[in-house]
């Protein structure tokens, strides 16, 4: 029997900016949009002195009870929650908690898979397989025990709160963990799937993107029990032979995947999007700095994660949305910021500047171990 953790940290973003401002604490906070301290812009603005085309990175809880989310364009959100306050995002911080809570949960459970800045999947079988001379000789309520250990190692660790999902795999922990939010400890097992699973809207099965969820619903296929309930013969029709049963396994709550823990990164990045769209002459010392502050960045961030890399490119999104990109591949890898820069500068040679700009990248790929 399999006993597998899915650690999300709760509003994440907002809760570390909630550590630097806590008289904030318990009012709706967006986080997006410029970055500027509080303290420069004369305390903290509310989305109605919002002007611009930036998007929400998160929000506080009390802030998505009017309806706003990730992704949402700050304007919109605006008129939802007018007198919510606006704080930039700090992604230099969110990078430093998030290895702290790393840390702290492998310092207990060290078959730890990484799945982003936020979130982890851990293969708690061992822990709970030890526990049983001293705990409770049911495997669930020791899978319990096990996982507050792992949210109090994160709070001590963080001051931030986590939920956790505990199930015999990584797909019904994802959906677990997002049941008791926040800071909850959801233990499933497989005879749990009809009473807690099925109710859920399909699309929340990770994997089950609009464009599928919009299909499923035209079938009349609303809830992951209906799901379930649909003959394989129709989800193969409709959605192929390999997407159709994956569906059909994911609604039984079945899913033999490995928590992996380690992978080679294929290529390290960083880019930003302008509040307003450069232009390439008129701008150009701003673009400039702006270019240089990515592959400094860039830099740190290849000798922290120790890889050099051979092939530099670089992204440029125009005020149409088009798209470009460039790379080049050089003699041999390098992980200092000047290389990156001149690569990335003589990349930018090969592109078009006639229109205005509104997103900048630059990227390290053929990664090589130091």
């Amino acid at each position: 029997m399999r006993f597998i953790a899915h650690l999300d940290m709760d509003a994440f973003y907002a809760s570390v900016e909630l550590l630097r401002y806590p008289e904030l604490r318990g009012k709706p906070v967006v986080i997006g949009g410029r970055r500027r301290r509080a303290e420069e812009a004369g305390g903290f603005p509310t989305l109605r002195e919002y002007a611009g085309r930036g998007v929400i990175t998160t929000a506080t809880y009390e802030a998505r009870a009017f309806g706003v989310n990730s992704g949402m364009g700050l304007m919109k959100a605006a008129k939802l929650a007018p007198d919510a306050l606006l704080l930039p995002a700090d992604f230099d911080e969110y990078r430093r908690l998030s290895r702290l809570f790393k840390d702290a949960v492998r310092a207990l459970a060290p078959e730890v898979e990484d799945r982003g800045i936020d979130e982890i999947y851990i293969d708690v079988t061992r822990l709970v397989e030890e526990s049983a001379e001293d705990g409770s000789p049911d495997p669930w309520v020791r899978a319990r025990v096990v996982a507050k250990d792992l949210q109090r190692a994160v709070r001590e660790a963080t001051a931030l709160s986590c939920s956790i999902g505990v199930t015999p795999n990584k797909l019904l922990s994802k959906m677990a963990s997002e049941l008791e939010k926040p800071g909850g400890i959801t233990v499933l097992r497989m005879e749990d799937v009809t009473a807690r699973i099925w109710p859920l809207p399909a699309r929340k099965i990770n994997g089950t993107g609009p464009k599928a969820a919009a299909k499923l619903e035209a079938l009349g296929i609303r809830t992951i029990g209906d799901l379930a309930h649909a003959e394989l013969a129709l989800l193969v029709a409709q959605f192929g032979k390999s997407y159709g049963a994956w569906m059909h396994d994911a609604a039984h709550g079945r899913d033999e995947r490995a928590v992996v823990t380690f992978s080679e990164p294929k290529s390290i990045s960083r880019e930003t999007t302008f509040e307003d769209d450069l232009h390439a002459v008129r701008d150009r010392d701003r673009l400039s700095r702006i270019f240089t502050a990515l592959c400094v960045k860039l830099a740190e961030d290849l000798a922290r994660k120790g890889y050099a890399g051979r092939t530099i490119g670089i992204k440029l999104r125009y005020d149409n949305f088009s798209t470009v990109t460039r790379d080049c591949t050089l003699d041999e890898p390098v992980l200092d910021a000047a290389a990156i820069r001149r690569a990335a500068g003589e990349c930018l040679k090969r592109v078009p500047l006639e229109r205005r700009i509104r997103l900048l990248g630059v990227r390290v790929g053929s990664l090589a171990r130091q």
